[in-house]
């Protein structure tokens, strides 16, 4: 596969994944919350097992068979279960900005762990991205603590949600890629997760599912989003230019909020795109402090 083919592929999986608020927004509407979520990782299982196949457990390293699914299933419980508990369109798409703080906290948790190198752009990249959570909670009130805060407390268990998910994918992603050896247990993580939702559905009161196109529809979308954004990601990131698909990732939190509203049919206000640009801006300004001191590193050996 030429390298352009498979970059092409894994900009199409930032494209799935930014659907992914909406759509599961949207299923939670007609099968709830948990009843919603555990549907959706059950058919991404489905698709991810006729396409990637399951793996093979003995190659596995232990301590990523153990530690990834954990962190993974814990993260995709924060994740689904947070959007499918939210009151409203709006709310959902705001607590899914939450939840893309992961990028600026897995940087950060990179350089603390790994010791990688970073330039002082670091810091304000961080801060960018928390200001930018901060215009978008405030509203029209910009950076008002107390506006902040009734949004939050309005909904604790949404936006916990989301707070958790995002530090929990960061410590994923940041201890998977020292434990992982190349394995890919993303099918197993599935089927893990969606047995774990069921067991939840099964053990408490549960609204009915409500059966309609539009529900129907939405399933179908979500489970398509969630599997192959996964396996169009895995391609791209081995066969296309992972710079400029790590760039680009960067920029999810704007298409996600953008698809959301449109899936959502929300209105979102000026305030509201600022911050979510201040999101994206901080992160790609962490990024880039981990590669312009890298880039400094180099030159001062070849010299």
């Amino acid at each position: 596969m030429s390298q352009k083919k498979a970059t092409l592929i894994g900009l199409m999986a930032i494209v799935l994944w930014s659907a992914i608020v909406g759509l599961i927004k949207s299923v939670s509407e007609g099968f709830g919350p948990v009843g919603g979520a555990a549907l959706i990782y059950s058919c991404s299982a489905l698709l991810l097992l006729f396409t990637l196949g399951f793996p093979d457990l003995r190659t596995f390293p232990r301590r990523y068979l153990i530690a990834g699914s954990i962190l993974f299933v814990c993260y995709e419980l924060c994740l689904s279960l947070s959007l499918g508990f939210t009151h409203s369109g709006r709310q959902a798409i705001e607590v899914g900005m939450v939840n893309y703080l992961w990028p600026s906290m897995t940087i950060v948790l990179t350089v603390i762990v790994n010791r990688q190198k970073t330039s002082l752009f670091i810091v304000p990249g961080v801060l960018l991205a928390v200001a930018g959570i901060g215009r978008v909670l405030g509203g029209e009130n910009a950076f008002s603590l107390s506006e902040i805060g009734n949004n939050v407390m309005e909904n604790p268990l949404s936006y916990g949600l989301a707070f958790s998910g995002a530090v929990i994918w960061a410590i994923y992603c940041v201890a998977t890629k020292k434990i992982a050896n190349g394995s890919n247990g993303i099918t197993l993580f599935f089927i893990l997760t969606a047995l774990t939702l069921w067991v939840k559905f099964l053990l408490s009161p549960q609204p009915a599912f409500i059966f309609s196109p539009q529900s129907l529809s939405a399933l179908a979308l979500a489970a398509i989003a969630m599997s192959f954004g996964y396996a169009a990601w895995n391609t791209g990131i081995l066969h296309g230019n992972v710079n400029l698909l790590t760039a680009a990732s960067y920029f999810i939190p704007v298409i996600s909020s953008l698809l959301a509203a449109v899936i959502l049919n929300s209105h979102l206000t000026l305030s509201f795109w600022q911050g979510t640009a201040m999101v994206s801006l901080g992160s790609l300004i962490c990024w880039w402090s981990t590669r312009t001191a890298g880039s400094k590193k180099a030159a001062r050996e070849m010299s």
